[in-house]
């Protein structure tokens, strides 16, 4: 209004022509205006004087940057190949103008179609907050996505490898004009600068030791291409101002570097990170953290690229973030200082690798009455599981699911103890990944669920037995719990795989002869059968090989555990007979079962040996089983005056030679 007062009646009119569409509006302006103008001309230049006044002291920062949309229009002002912008307010009255004081405009500068804001927004972002920029998320984590703001992955990787890859100018403003030269929307021009920080910026171990030496501003972790937290920060905020991205530094906890499960936060910030408004709302970011790691005692840092700090869920980042002021959680509502310390810190590959829950949610647990602690994770998809409790793989149960794991801790010492659970996707080789820690107090000791040295997890059938070959358990839970001493269970297993097993117990020393002979094996088909009988009463585990029958040499790799127990003290069971290399998997013993027979009797005897020609039992003499209808081989054989029997397969009517295949020892009277 203060432009158009200056005008000349004919100014006016040229003015109006050029307005066309708002015609009508400006007309009826004119007709209401028109006779207060005179008299209202010498008020108008002093509040004009008043307001230029106010302006200078804002020192060309703009009040109104996070106002609300719709309030104000652009006008382009051209001079030779650049444009500047100027952000005017539009307004109703000749009166709203003169009370309101709307600062200087922020200008910016375009060139190449690429913006970038002269000035930063770092104090005008702090002192006023645009409602539709205070964005809250629900906590805890509604598993809707990782990240605060849609990203499509995929549709990045030309633009990360591009400015990934950019090399370092003599100055940021260089750096950024090269950094985002291929971006096209806020969204990319903060990805490229994200890339380029974490790919090119290391960790700056002696300035973490030695203040003195450390590199806070922007251009210093430019030139040295090194920095502390708050130098990441400094330098991310610097670009993305530069490029025309609303960002802030922000200061708080954090549980880094040093950090124990139970600590407690005090005094000044230890950690600095980044939030961004994109889309009119605020989002949050580490580049520190996502740039790589420090080993143990930080000093030396490695590349190792962490996507999960990117544009992060606050209900997540708030997992081990807590800023200073509450308002950067962007959580509605907030957490306290004391619900972060309590709450588990689960570390970034706890949800990259797709896991969505823990329980217990708190770091520090009890063992129960019985001696047992539990922790159960839920997944979004089919995940391996490791432990250790005090640094060793001893002392737990792990079962796995198609949508996470139970592992169930029975500590063999009271008092304190450090567990650790680590975790992997299927095809990720041999490596585990840190997700979590936990500290576990135990009072009561469970000596019944002692288990043996070198007793592997998982523990029963799962998918991960499924993906090498075995199928359809008779036996789908992992503990058996046996009145006799005996069990049996049986898998379908695919054509082209050798099974072996063994049993072992840390009750006693089993020999390698008595961990193989208390189990006894036959297949038919696809099918497998094992049948257990158990020395005395005590917990075992029971473990399962495999091997695909066409891959060289006579390594077994592990499939599956089962957990068998037996509380009955009077339970004794022998050995099965001993099975010699000519017995093969697909023949069946129905009886006897026990490789010890009684001395001085008569035992029955019933195999299904196919395929062969005659089966004998060699004692003192030789007896012929014959066979029935249903192929079984069926006779009785006396052991009076014998040391062990033999069974013996002829595979030919006309051979003379004789194959043993199984072999019973004879008690002595």
């Amino acid at each position: 209004m203060a432009l158009h007062s200056r005008l000349s009646v004919t100014q006016r009119v040229l003015l109006a022509v050029l307005c066309f569409p708002l015609l009508p509006f400006y007309l009826c302006y004119l007709c209401c205006c028109a006779t207060e103008e005179d008299a209202n001309e010498q008020e108008e230049h002093r509040l004009e004087r008043m307001e230029q006044g106010k302006q200078n002291a804002v020192e060309g920062s703009c009040n109104v940057g996070f106002a609300e949309a719709g309030k104000y229009q652009q006008a382009e002002v051209f001079t030779g190949s650049t444009i500047q912008v100027e952000i005017h307010p539009i307004n109703r009255t000749q009166r709203l103008s003169k009370k309101l004081s709307f600062g200087k405009a922020r200008k910016e500068t375009r060139e190449n179609n690429t913006i970038y804001d002269n000035k930063g927004f770092v104090d005008d972002t702090i002192k006023t907050q645009n409602s539709k920029e205070k964005t809250n998320y629900a906590y805890p984590w509604d598993r809707s996505n990782l990240k605060s703001f849609p990203v499509d992955l995929g549709k990045f990787k030309q633009l990360d490898a591009y400015s990934s890859k950019v090399k370092a100018k003599s100055n940021v403003e260089v750096l950024v004009q090269e950094v985002v030269k291929q971006a096209h929307s806020e969204l990319e021009k903060v990805r490229a600068i994200w890339m380029w920080v974490t790919h090119n910026i290391e960790y700056d171990v002696e300035g973490f030791h030695n203040p003195g030496l450390r590199c806070g501003a922007a251009e210093e972790v430019l030139r040295t291409g090194k920095g502390v937290c708050g130098g990441y920060a400094s330098l991310f905020q610097k670009m993305c101002s530069l490029a025309g991205i609303k960002c802030v530094e922000v200061s708080g906890y954090s549980k880094g570097y040093g950090y124990q499960q139970g600590m407690h936060f005090t005094g000044q910030s230890d950690h600095a990170w980044n939030a961004v408004v994109l889309e009119e709302k605020w989002h949050l970011l580490d580049s520190t953290w996502g740039a790589g790691k420090c080993n143990d005692d930080c000093s030396k840092f490695t590349f190792q690229y962490d996507e999960f700090y990117f544009l992060t869920h606050p209900a997540l980042f708030v997992g081990n973030h807590f800023p200073l002021e509450r308002k950067w959680q962007l959580l509605e509502p907030p957490l306290s200082l004391r619900q972060f310390e309590n709450a588990l810190d689960k570390k970034s590959c706890f949800y990259n690798l797709g896991l969505l829950s823990i329980l217990p949610e708190s770091p520090q647990i009890q063992a129960g009455r019985e001696g047992k602690a539990t922790v159960m994770i839920e997944s979004s998809s089919p995940v391996q599981f490791m432990h250790t409790l005090n640094e060793k793989q001893e002392d737990g149960i792990l079962t796995l699911r198609p949508d996470g794991m139970k592992l169930e801790i029975y500590p063999q010492q009271s008092g304190k103890h450090s567990l650790k659970i680590y975790a992997k996707n299927h095809d990720a080789g041999k490596k585990y990944s840190f997700v979590c820690e936990y500290q576990l107090q135990c009072k009561s000791v469970n000596k019944e669920m002692r288990l043996p040295a070198g007793f592997s997890n998982p523990v029963g059938p799962s998918w991960l037995t499924e993906s090498k070959g075995l199928h359809r358990p008779t036996q789908c839970g992992p503990l058996i719990h046996t009145q006799d001493g005996r069990c049996s269970f049986g898998f379908s297993v695919e054509k082209d795989l050798s099974i072996t097993s063994d049993l072992i117990t840390a009750a006693f020393r089993m020999t390698d002869d008595e961990k193989r002979r208390h189990i006894f094996v036959s297949r038919n088909g696809d099918w497998v059968e094992f049948k257990i009988q158990l020395p005395r009463a005590g917990l075992y585990v029971f473990s399962i090989y495999a091997k695909k029958t066409s891959a060289p040499g006579n390594s077994y790799g592990f499939v599956c555990n089962y957990l068998i127990s037996c509380t009955d003290s009077s339970v004794q069971w022998p050995v099965f007979p001993l099975a010699y290399a000519s017995w093969m998997e697909e023949y069946e013993l129905v009886e006897p079962l026990v490789g010890v027979l009684p001395a001085n009797r008569d035992v029955h005897f019933k195999l299904k040996i196919p395929k062969v020609a005659a089966v004998s039992v060699s004692g003192t003499d030789t007896h012929k089983l014959t066979q029935d209808v249903d192929g079984y081989w069926t006779g009785t054989c006396s052991t009076r005056g014998c040391k062990d029997l033999n069974v013996m397969i002829q595979e030919k009517h006309n051979d003379r030679s004789y194959s043993f295949v199984l072999n019973y020892q004879v008690k002595n009277d």
